[in-house]
């Protein structure tokens, strides 16, 4: 099913089907992640963040259901957060091989890699990840349960402003994670604007019918400033990982160059990300949204005539 808003439809009746559709998927992805934990874990938690975006999306029509289903869908996903950190970090030392062939070719990275694999392997090994996954099933399905509790205004008018709102929060949001990075550039800052900006994507495939146009160009920037935002993210976890204590990556000696690569890509992702934010969130997010209300309003308001002109 899509991914979309039809805004030939009830709100109230199309919000609950990606819904169920988007936990439906999750439940199936840690099915997978009980054999296949690298790929199921990350799907999963996707299709988490594409709900809770969903509920964000809406919240001001509903706020009891949104915010307590939201709050739950974080608990599950940070239930799996753990494991799916620990394939991320290998990643982070891969992409830092591909980045800088020539100082990785002599085999510098290869001791800190072997020590993450093994972390994975552990994470991924014992009876907590099963108790894990077990867990996050229970609360899905219960999630599915609640799903017909959700009741949203339907009128043209009132569905629009929701929409509004919704997408108008995400860019307040991202405003103010852009103005902290770019004053104080703390790892939280960047992390809060990565967040923001996957929320921004998801709800733009979400009002794909509704936002104006061009909305490809924007989608596209918007994911490639999220997955930067993401490479980022693990490199501030990997430095904080070199800087703990028991040196659980090994002694300074095997874990110099990775130190010295973790910097470099670190100066350049911060420069590049902030260049790309302020671009994409350094407009007014009421302006921004404005066109959105009245396209969304326009739109919804024509859909019964729509529906009857096909019917007919």
């Amino acid at each position: 099913m899509s991914f979309r808003i039809d805004p030939r439809l009830p709100l109230t009746g199309e919000v609950r089907r990606i819904l169920a559709d988007e936990v439906g998927k999750a439940l199936a992805h840690l099915e997978t992640a009980r054999e296949k934990p690298e790929q199921g874990l990350h799907k999963c938690r996707k299709r988490l963040k594409s709900v809770r975006a969903l509920l964000r999306l809406v919240r001001s029509g509903d706020e009891p259901f949104c915010q307590t289903e939201n709050e739950c869908y974080k608990q599950v996903s940070a239930l799996l957060a753990g494991p799916r950190e620990a394939t991320a970090l290998i990643e982070t030392v891969d992409r830092l091989a591909a980045a800088f062939p020539e100082q990785s070719a002599g085999g510098g990275l290869d001791a800190a890699r072997d020590r993450l694999v093994m972390r994975q392997h552990e994470m991924h090994a014992g009876a907590g990840l099963d108790a894990a996954i077990s867990a996050a099933a229970v609360a899905c399905r219960e999630g599915l349960g609640h799903i017909d509790r959700l009741s949203l205004p339907d009128q043209p008018e009132q569905a629009a402003d929701i929409l509004a709102e919704g997408a108008r929060a995400t860019l307040r949001r991202a405003r103010k994670a852009l103005d902290k990075a770019g004053s104080r550039g703390e790892a939280d800052d960047f992390h809060d604007l990565r967040k923001a900006a996957k929320t921004h994507s998801m709800h733009l495939s979400l009002l794909g019918r509704l936002w104006p146009t061009p909305i490809k160009s924007r989608r596209k920037a918007v994911d490639s400033l999220g997955e930067r935002l993401g490479d980022l993210h693990d490199v501030f976890v990997m430095r904080a990982l070199l800087d703990a204590d028991g040196e659980p990556l090994g002694p300074p000696e095997d874990t110099r160059l990775l130190a010295k690569l973790l910097k470099r890509s670190e100066k350049s992702l911060r420069k590049s990300c902030l260049a790309d934010a302020i671009e994409l969130f350094g407009d007014s997010p009421k302006r921004s949204t404005r066109k959105l209300a009245r396209k969304a309003r326009d739109d919804l308001a024509g859909a019964p005539d729509d529906l009857a002109a096909a019917a007919g």
